[in-house]
């Protein structure tokens, strides 16, 4: 396995997956596979209803087969990572079809769904911590690691259900969590093959996944012909969770994952947090943002959802290559 062998995986998937959205789109439609939307979202949203939804089949299906190519022929390290992508696109495709049958567009009760996610999330950070000699954590810009045991494998169970549920949160607009993922992908499959103490089946899974997921994105720039669903966004969250455990690099991760943590995640919980507080304070409840997560608030100001997403994007990638400069200037140390 060698680093040119990934990027060509990774041009190989968008290639062959490309041809294969067309048809994937017509039988989600033939089957009736409609995302219905919330109604507490932007009302602009409501014209997307009934837009196909599990599109993340694509890229998950198609990472999983490269994969599987790949430890056929010899790398069957390759195959760790898939563990937990296919634990939470399992997941995601329970959520998904109970959100067909909910014309609300709720889908599994967070209440229900949670304990289901802690659990996965334990059953995949051991199953990596077994399989696998335990890394410490990479300090990018020194080129070492602190050993620290099964901490790694601790730190993993929360990040799981964390990331899975943030890039969730972040696919609420045309290519954002898409072409976001696509970037932090890309990311790691570079960082995880110049590290001092490069993983090459790391760095193969996630060229493999971004171009998948490019592919993907074909159908999913606005106006987008699909939507990739829970299968396709926890998918993304917890196969970026297993390649920070089996690397090490959790602190590079961190810096990848940023726009990604405060647009979603913390702007909901700061939202949340503020208008229960202003509420048991001021008897009614104010908020911080016009919407929560983010995306919604600068689309509420106005603001075009393709300039939207776009300018995520640029933050994405400048994030990404910083957490590159990192590790790069670790090698060199």
């Amino acid at each position: 396995m060698s680093l040119s062998v990934a990027l060509l995986a990774g041009i190989a998937a968008f290639v062959v997956l490309v041809p294969l959205g067309k048809p994937l789109i017509a039988a989600l439609l033939h089957h009736n596979v409609g995302k219905h939307i919330r109604s507490d979202g932007p009302a602009q949203h409501q014209v997307k209803s009934g837009t196909p939804t599990m599109g993340g089949i694509l890229f998950v299906g198609g990472t999983l087969v490269f994969c599987l190519l790949a430890a056929a022929l010899g790398t069957p390290a390759v195959l760790l990572p898939c563990i937990a992508l296919a634990m939470y696109a399992a997941v995601g495709t329970i959520d998904d079809i109970m959100g067909l049958h909910d014309v609300s567009g709720v889908g599994w009760l967070a209440r229900n769904k949670f304990p289901v996610q802690w659990g996965a999330a334990l059953i995949t950070a051991l199953a990596l911590g077994l399989l696998t000699e335990r890394r410490g954590l990479a300090i990018p810009w020194l080129g070492t690691e602190l050993a620290w045991g099964w901490w790694g494998v601790a730190l993993a169970v929360p990040a799981l259900v964390f990331i899975s549920n943030a890039v969730n949160l972040t696919d609420g607009q045309d290519g954002l969590a898409g072409g976001i993922s696509a970037l932090v992908y890309a990311a790691l499959g570079l960082v995880t093959a110049l590290a001092p103490q490069p993983q090459l089946y790391l760095s193969f899974f996630c060229l493999v996944m971004a171009g998948s997921l490019s592919a993907f994105l074909w159908f999913n720039t606005r106006p987008a012909s699909v939507f990739m669903g829970d299968i396709g966004s926890e998918a993304l969250g917890a196969g970026m969770v297993a390649v920070a455990m089996l690397s090490g690099q959790w602190i590079a991760f961190a810096v990848m994952l940023l726009p990604i943590v405060i647009e979603g995640p913390l702007t909901v919980m700061l939202q949340v947090a503020w208008f229960k507080y202003t509420k048991r304070r001021y008897g009614e409840g104010r908020r911080i943002f016009r919407m929560s997560p983010l995306h919604h608030h600068f689309e509420l100001l106005g603001i075009p959802e393709e300039r939207i997403t776009v300018r995520f994007w640029l933050v994405s990638a400048a994030c990404c290559a910083l957490a590159a400069v990192l590790v790069l200037i670790g090698r060199g140390a």
